[in-house]
């Protein structure tokens, strides 16, 4: 006995999608395909930056995004003998001139050990200590968020989006303390380095090189030593460093700390900014020359 006939209407194929390409659009991109690895795109960014279709700022821009892609946290990161700690035990104003003098605005808390960081303490609310003094600091950590190296840029820089975080600590492979990151040194990789108040002329010292109104020099970090000995007369050796900043913290065996000063050449480097590890800036002098002794 055959069943009696649905009242519904009979259930139709599905349509196969349609191109709403034109044909014109179709063999151009059959005679011309797309680009099929990075760096076929970036050669097509380069190609339309010269037909003059995107700005240099604009390809600068999106080469940056597509290597950053490549990387990860362990390859922007600050490396841990150059991160700025606080101990949770140094009196307030102990804590109050690193903070001043470091310029940042969020620092790693430790107690005893470097290693064993407890939270992230950012500056401003180091100012509540002001206001009462019997606050305990502890109650002003921040947790601290820990990201492996192998953290790939786009998923941090998603990461600090979404939990609205702008410092990670970076562990290696054993748990160990490997750097920290921020959110500004993943943007950077995007938009090129984000100026501070002591770029405010870079642009205007092409090489790098300002003279303030006191009559001493800023001279950049990633300066050429042979344009120091040209704009100073000096004879600062070129064989072995090519950069004023290199020669400086070999001659230290370390990186310089901000405010710290040192002499070469008859000049004096006092270190005005430090960033990843690196001087920035040197506020740079001539050495006083010594009077000679007044014998009868």
């Amino acid at each position: 006995m055959s069943e009696p006939p649905s009242g519904r209407p009979p259930r139709r194929a599905a349509a196969a999608p349609t191109d709403k390409r034109g044909l014109f659009e179709r063999l151009v991109e059959f005679l011309s395909p797309g680009p099929d690895s990075t760096r076929e795109l970036l050669a097509t960014l380069a190609d339309a930056e010269q037909r003059e279709l995107i700005a240099p700022e604009s390809r600068m821009m999106l080469e940056g995004v597509l290597r950053m892609a490549e990387l990860s946290a362990g390859d922007v990161m600050v490396a841990a003998p150059r991160m700025d700690l606080l101990d949770i035990d140094a009196p307030y104003d102990e804590l109050l001139h690193s903070v001043i003098e470091s310029g940042h605005s969020r620092f790693p808390v430790y107690e005893g050990q470097h290693e064993n960081l407890i939270g992230i303490l950012m500056a401003k609310d180091l100012l509540k200590l002001q206001r009462s003094p019997d606050l305990s600091l502890r109650t002003l950590l921040r947790p601290a968020v820990f990201v492996p190296e192998s953290k790939n840029l786009n998923e941090l820089l998603r990461d600090f989006r979404a939990n609205r975080n702008h410092l990670a600590m970076v562990v290696d492979e054993f748990g160990r303390t490997a750097g920290l990151i921020t959110i500004e040194d993943v943007l950077e990789e995007i938009v090129g380095e984000i100026e501070d108040e002591f770029d405010e002329d870079a642009t205007a010292a092409e090489n790098g090189i300002v003279t303030l109104a006191d009559g001493s020099h800023r001279v950049a970090g990633d300066t050429d030593i042979a344009l120091v000995n040209r704009v100073f007369g000096t004879a600062l050796p070129v064989d072995s460093f090519d950069t004023i900043g290199g020669l400086i913290a070999h001659e230290l065996g370390r990186v310089p700390q901000r405010g710290e000063s040192t002499q070469a050449g008859g000049l004096k480097f006092q270190v005005m900014l430090t960033r990843g590890g690196a001087v920035r800036w040197f506020k740079v002098a001539r050495q006083a020359a010594a009077s000679p002794d007044v014998r009868a």
